[in-house]
């Protein structure tokens, strides 16, 4: 295997070699500080996803390593297209499991979906409620003790406890090591969020104006807000800038064309659908050791169908797997009969 891949596929997590990820090209280099907490350890959505282990990249795939790494390398996002079931948002949370990179930040698209649902958000009208609510508390001679209300000392004063930044705006925060974020099916975005994207991922940082408007007050200069993760962090002159660009991974299922300028700036990796070794490492890693070799004939029939050019997601073949497990027990119950209801091919029509 070639040296100077960082992430290589394995399956096995390997938190040192992160670390050994040269310096940015110039033109890519970020300088925004001083660094926040390291990302919280990977939550119960990777572990789904991933199973009892990552599913390791077949040793004939380097291609798709070499792209992986590109894109780690030279601090871009990696757009990645595949049918449904080829593992493309499954690639975020193992290069995150692989290299010890923590939690992977999750923003789905749909239709509706802006920019700023994935920089931040702020509670305006929370805000509003807690000042009132101060208010009368301070004219009924409340626990502000004072006379005539005013919301000063309030909880409304701390404008941080109001602003809670996305998946995005928390993976550009200020960080040691690069985080993960999964911008998943863009596709599905309407004509102008992958324009409004490239601002962002270009520039490794963004302003709130809500903050931006009080830097320059005593006391404002920092203001603590909430992460994506639910913590505290400290945001510096109303803007956030990264400091170690993360590792974006942004899926498509092909419904759509992306914009030239958002491809320019992407490296783009296309994931065929899983198949025999890569398959089977999936099964074991959801099933246990062995059980590729138990459910062989399942694994034969589901492969049989994608060869001749059905739409099956891998989904199907674990869901089959697990639901013949127990419906096998009963009498005159076939395991293909209740494998070829749930394996039939998404592009098949009812008549």
């Amino acid at each position: 295997m070639s040296e100077w891949l960082i992430y290589r596929g394995t399956g096995e997590p390997d938190p040192e070699r992160i670390r050994e990820l040269p310096p940015p090209p110039p033109w890519r280099n970020f300088e925004g500080g001083p660094a926040v907490a390291a990302a919280p350890p990977i939550d119960a959505a990777s572990k789904r996803r991933l199973g009892e282990r990552a599913v390791p990249l077949p040793t004939e795939d380097e291609e798709a390593l070499q792209l992986i790494n590109a894109a780690l390398y030279l601090r871009r996002p990696l757009l990645v297209t595949g049918e449904p079931g080829s593992g493309k948002s499954t690639l975020a949370h193992a290069v995150a499991h692989e290299l010890g990179l923590g939690r992977v930040l999750q923003w789905p698209i749909v239709s509706r979906t802006e920019l700023k649902d994935g920089l931040y958000a702020y509670d305006a009208i929370g805000r509003l409620q807690d000042a009132q609510l101060s208010r009368n508390s301070g004219a009924s001679g409340g626990p502000t003790g004072r006379s005539g209300g005013g919301s000063g000392g309030g909880p409304e004063d701390d404008i941080g406890r109001y602003i809670r930044l996305g998946p995005l705006g928390t993976a550009l925060l200020p960080g040691e090591l690069p985080r993960v974020l999964l911008i998943d099916e863009l596709d599905k975005s309407d004509l102008d969020l992958p324009n409004d994207l490239l601002n962002a991922l270009e520039e490794g940082e963004f302003g709130l104006p809500e903050l931006e408007r009080i830097a320059d007050r005593p006391g404002q200069e920092e203001v603590a807000v909430l992460d994506d993760d639910g913590r505290r962090v400290p945001v510096r002159g109303g803007r956030v800038r990264c400091r170690a660009f993360p590792f974006v991974v942004m899926t498509s299922n092909g419904e759509r064309d992306f914009p030239a300028p958002l491809l320019r700036r992407c490296i783009h990796l296309h994931l065929a659908p899983p198949r025999d070794e890569r398959l089977a490492a999936m099964v074991q890693a959801h099933f246990g050791a062995g059980t590729d070799e138990q459910h062989l004939d399942l694994i034969n029939l589901f492969t049989q169908g994608a060869r001749a050019g059905e739409l099956r997601p891998t989904d199907q073949l674990l869901n089959a797997i697990f639901l013949t497990q127990y419906a096998a027990r009963e009498a005159g119950v076939s395991r293909e009969d209740v494998a070829d209801l749930l394996m039939r091919p998404l592009d098949h029509r009812q008549r």
